[in-house]
């Protein structure tokens, strides 16, 4: 809490600074569409001096930075495709995300919107991240617009003015009648020089990231997902919390268990006793005619806490050595079990039952449930967390090692997300141009690929409000 503060107060100074400099500056403001630009002629001596050092590397480079910017927009088609597919014919994952389709990547998204497959996202990571992204990706541009010989006129930076000074954005000026006059493979390794960056950003830091995450951190635990449960038929249920029931539905149940002020409830099948929790009932809302009831394990009855880190003692890092310890026991034994609770170790005193299964053995009643990531976007923060192993909790080896990974991570997303998103084939994007120019040179005839362009720029905009209209029905629903 005191560190939101802090970068809260780190906001209002940002904000309070850049209206400031602009009002001092403002006879350097020149407002294009949307945007104030600031220009300036910072970094336009680096551009040229890269730009014609390399020649030969960077003009290898373009036919490389083309050829993937062909592959990202015909990625970004795919990708925008399943997005109206999602919308229009899986409303189930859209009202489990009630983020609107159409919204920036703004500080304190994720736990306004309480996205909890994402890390926090402060203002410090943005302000660090659109720099890092938005300068790298411009100057991009003007070293292949310098090795092709067109004249950078200036640098600077733009914001939106009705979003507050802080929606700040990096460009490069070119000298456009130049530009237009070179030939069209040269205009396209311009274009698409910006993505091609965002795309080396991408691969370095997500070496970073893997490399700082093996040294700063140490598997210390295991997290299991979820206490043993069971199916069972709504109709078979005799009581809850000792009070008689006969034919309850999912509503008087809901209404049993939340008014009983109990953490856990119980309930009685088919005289058998299961177990289930107010949220745990909340999450099945319209399942039907059958419940999910947690069995009457140790694990739930005493309220065990998801990362278990020792048994009696002994430190267990995967799931394969929480089972050998485990194992170790037998039906009846009491143990020790050190669990992480808010950040402070807690001993549980926890008699082990039977396995259902084999009574022979012990069991504890906790499960594992292997995650499908199903959608684009989860799969996308899946392999960003692909050097984790599943199930285990890893704890930092220094204070501030959370705090850096994060950064590193959403820098790793953000830069990919630049990159495709910036080759959509729509107008305001460097992939409209880059695909104007494909259709010209398809054509040979300017008009013929402008009318294209703008057909394709309208189609993407019409899904746009499609999904927006399927967004808003699944919202309200």
């Amino acid at each position: 809490m005191n560190f939101i503060i802090y970068d809260i107060v780190l906001l209002v100074v940002f904000v309070l600074f850049v209206s400031i400099f602009l009002y001092r500056h403002r006879k350097n403001l020149k407002k294009e569409g949307l945007l104030l630009l600031y220009k300036t002629k910072a970094g336009v001596r680096l551009i040229d001096k890269i730009g014609n050092k390399y020649k030969k590397t960077l003009n290898v480079l373009g036919y490389v930075s083309i050829g993937l910017g062909f592959l990202l927009m015909l990625a970004m088609i795919y990708f925008f495709g399943k997005m109206v597919w999602i919308y229009i014919f899986d409303s189930e994952i859209v009202q489990l995300v009630k983020i609107p389709p159409i919204t920036p990547l703004l500080p304190y998204l994720p736990q306004i919107f309480k996205l909890d497959f994402l890390p926090p996202f402060y203002f410090i990571y943005w302000i660090i991240i659109i720099a890092i992204v938005a300068i790298i990706h411009e100057f991009s541009h003007g070293i292949f617009a310098a090795n092709k010989k067109v004249r950078v006129k200036s640098t600077g930076f733009g914001f939106f003015p009705f979003f507050l000074p802080i929606f700040l954005a990096a460009f490069v000026e070119l000298d456009e009648k130049k530009m237009t006059k070179k030939k069209i493979s040269s205009q396209m390794a311009v274009l698409s020089a910006g993505t091609f960056a965002n795309l080396l950003t991408t691969v370095l830091f997500f070496g970073i990231l893997a490399l700082f995450f093996s040294l700063a951190f140490t598997s210390s635990g295991v997290i299991f997902d979820t206490y043993t449960y069971s199916v069972v038929n709504i109709g078979s249920i005799n009581s809850i919390n000792s009070i008689p029931v006969s034919n309850v539905t999912y509503s008087q149940m809901f209404i049993l268990i939340n008014n009983s002020g109990k953490t856990i409830n119980e309930i009685i099948a088919d005289d058998t006793k299961f177990l289930i929790t107010p949220s745990f009932l909340e999450k099945q809302n319209g399942a039907g005619d059958y419940l999910l009831l947690y069995d009457n394990t140790p694990a739930i009855n005493a309220n065990l806490s998801n990362i278990i880190k020792k048994i009696n003692g002994v430190t267990v890092s995967n799931r394969e050595q929480l089972g050998e310890e485990l194992l170790k026991y037998s039906p009846g034994s009491k143990v020790t079990i050190t669990a992480l609770v808010d950040d402070y170790d807690k001993d549980y005193e926890i008699i082990l039952g039977k396995n259902p299964q084999n009574e022979s053995r012990p069991y504890l009643g906790v499960g594992f449930i292997n995650k499908e990531n199903s959608g684009i976007f989860t799969k996308l923060v899946a392999l960003l967390t692909s050097f984790k192993n599943s199930g285990v909790y890893y704890k930092p080896n220094f204070q501030a090692a959370e705090f850096i990974y994060n950064l590193i991570w959403w820098l790793v997303l953000i830069s990919f997300s630049v990159a495709l998103v910036n080759m959509l084939p729509v107008g305001i994007f460097d992939g409209g141009r880059f695909f104007f120019l494909m259709m010209l040179a398809f054509t040979k005839k300017k008009e013929t690929a402008k009318k294209i362009c703008s057909a394709v720029t309208y189609l993407f905009l019409f899904l746009l409000v499609v999904i927006m209209v399927f967004w808003g029905i699944n919202f309200f629903r």
